[in-house]
């Protein structure tokens, strides 16, 4: 059975995620508004199908629902040059590693960011 790996990819979010939703800006008290509002996350699908699961709402076969609520009401596309650079992970936990210190130095150069 071939090994699962994990990709971290982001998605750049309409900027009235800001203005809407009222965690997403307790969570992002250092955006100034210049630069883009973020989606970071890790999958073991290809950025393309996961981003294609968050846009439908998709639902899982136990019909519990996988897409976050943010990148399916305000996520625009996927952000390649900021997540190309990084390599197939072959643990669940290192990519969820990665997709926090990605999020968190994203947010450190002043981007507004989301993530789990």
């Amino acid at each position: 059975m071939p090994k699962t790996t994990y990709h971290i990819y982001v998605v750049e979010l309409s900027k009235r995620v800001f203005t809407e939703n009222a965690r997403f800006r307790a969570a992002n008290p250092q955006f100034n508004g210049v630069l883009e509002c973020l989606y970071v996350g890790m999958t073991s699908k290809t950025p393309k199908e996961r981003f294609d699961q968050h846009k439908s709402g998709h639902r899982n076969k136990k019909g519990h629902k996988i897409s976050s609520n943010i990148v399916e009401k305000y996520g625009l596309y996927l952000r390649g040059s900021l997540f190309n650079h990084i390599a197939p992970i072959d643990s669940r936990e290192e990519a969820l590693r990665m997709e926090e210190t990605l999020a968190l130095e994203l947010r450190r150069k002043r981007y507004a960011v989301w993530y789990n």
